[in-house]
């Protein structure tokens, strides 16, 4: 193939895209990268992950300041909210976050086309600029990680404006007085908390009987109880069959999951939040006979090879977890094999994490699936209202639970609800990648006094000796 341009065009810039291009570069392939987006990163760093977490952050700020500082001892008066100014910053960390992706891209030599990809046959891939124009590149292998779109909600129109999608939703130029979200999925949860700190009546509206429905029941119920706290309202098992936008409101129907009578709910913005779709559309796929499933995504091996040789695929157009993290391992698995080394993850052992306040976060099986699957296991369980270090930050909300094997104590599953939680997720991942007991994470020491204490003292609570409680 000696008129081949290059070694790898991947179709798609975001996290799983930009990380494979990345690692296949390190590896010596010549790279090319196709993006419809003037700046790299995809969904997650423009108008995902990235941007909702600065709004959460600032909204936290905010509402610390408004509301739990004098708890501390300081005295605050006369907090305003400058919402151009929170939107600035979240504008601000974007345009840092992309402009570092560029970077990268420099660093390692690959080359970045900006349109559309398409494959027109294995080992070419055309792109088509916003001009209309066209060019083909060609390349030994073609990797696709175009991410995930907004999955619609029949019966709601999204226009951007009343009814938004997450990417309106980050964008709002004013709080809303009410605000319905339908989904109360992560999503749904992050933006419905950001708006409800700085000031809207939020309303979650579920299908399923709970919050967080893939998450550890105990988790879920847990969760809805501290935001219900917060002042967030729930309507669980329900389901909106249609809405109605006259003037500046929406009208929404809803009915009881089961079938029922209906009700009118009325919003200022409605946020669509049902969970994301591959974007798999436009891609050429069907002309260039890639499999996909009755989900439209794409059929893979455990390496992400497609049944069209040289043709791969990693991400969210992928079965597994729409996960920005999931996709950067697969995204590096995928390079390194291309390059003739073997790659491996152990999806048991990537977390989700969810930046509500508190934080969630889980990693490896939930109380259900163990349950479902029949495995003998124990369960131990800490709150950090006994923990010194969560006490000090009047952050006693939450637990940590541990989850391990009846007979061989080897740790199974993880989660937490608490401040920083997303961040202690991470040891109880890697003794679940290293096959650590739970006696091995509790005759470790942890630094005193720190939240991650409560990981030790779950840890103990799995053979029925904790400490503190």
């Amino acid at each position: 193939m000696a008129d081949t341009q290059f070694d790898l065009v991947v179709i798609g810039a975001g996290p799983g895209g930009y990380v494979a291009a990345i690692r296949a570069a390190q590896l010596g392939m010549r790279v090319a990268c196709v993006e419809k987006r003037k700046t790299l990163g995809g969904t997650c760093l423009n108008v995902g992950c990235i941007p909702s977490k600065a709004l959460l952050v600032a909204s936290e700020k905010y509402s610390e300041a408004r509301h739990h500082l004098g708890a501390f001892g300081v005295k605050v008066s006369g907090v305003e909210l400058d919402l151009p100014g929170v939107m600035k910053h979240k504008d601000d960390v974007v345009k840092s976050n992309v402009t570092g992706v560029d970077f990268l891209f420099k660093k390692n030599k690959i080359t970045r086309y900006t349109g559309l990809g398409s494959i027109k046959a294995p080992g070419m891939v055309t792109v088509t600029k916003d001009d209309g124009s066209t060019e083909d590149v060609t390349a030994r292998n073609i990797l696709i990680a175009t991410g995930s779109d907004v999955a619609p909600l029949p019966g709601v129109t999204i226009d951007e404006k009343r009814i938004v999608s997450s990417d309106g939703a980050i964008a709002l130029d004013a709080v809303p007085a009410r605000m319905v979200v339908i989904g109360g999925g992560v999503i749904g949860l992050e933006l419905g908390s950001v708006w409800q700190r700085l000031g809207a009546n939020v309303t979650v509206v579920e299908f399923l009987d709970r919050i967080l429905p893939t998450m550890d029941g105990e988790v879920s119920k847990q969760m809805q109880r501290i935001l219900a706290k917060q002042g967030m309202s729930f309507k669980t098992s329900t389901k909106v069959t249609g809405a109605v936008t006259g003037g500046e409101t929406v009208k929404l129907t809803l009915e009881p999951a089961k079938g029922g009578e209906a009700e009118t709910v009325e919003a200022d913005i409605v946020l669509v939040a049902i969970g994301r779709r591959p974007y798999t559309q436009g891609l050429g796929l069907e002309a260039v006979g890639v499999e996909l499933d009755d989900r439209r995504r794409i059929k893979t091996d455990h390496h992400f090879r497609t049944n069209v040789p040289g043709i791969w695929a990693i991400g969210d157009v992928v079965a597994g977890a729409m996960l920005a993290h999931k996709a950067e391992e697969e995204g590096v698995v995928a390079a390194e094999v291309m390059a003739g080394q073997s790659g491996h993850i152990n999806y048991d052992a990537i977390p989700g994490v969810v930046y509500t306040w508190p934080e969630v976060a889980a990693v490896g099986k939930t109380e259900e699936q163990l349950k479902a699957e029949g495995v003998a296991y124990k369960a131990g369980k800490f709150p950090f209202m006994a923990n010194g270090r969560a006490r000090s930050m009047n952050a006693t909300d939450g637990f940590v639970k541990i989850l391990a094997d009846a007979k061989t104590d080897r740790i199974l599953g993880a989660h937490i609800i608490g401040a920083s939680a997303g961040e202690m997720i991470e040891e109880l991942g890697l003794a679940i990648e290293f096959g650590a007991s739970a006696e091995d994470v509790a005759r470790t020491s942890h630094a005193h006094p720190t939240l991650t204490e409560a990981i030790k003292e779950a840890a103990l609570a799995v053979d029925g000796r904790p400490i503190h409680i």
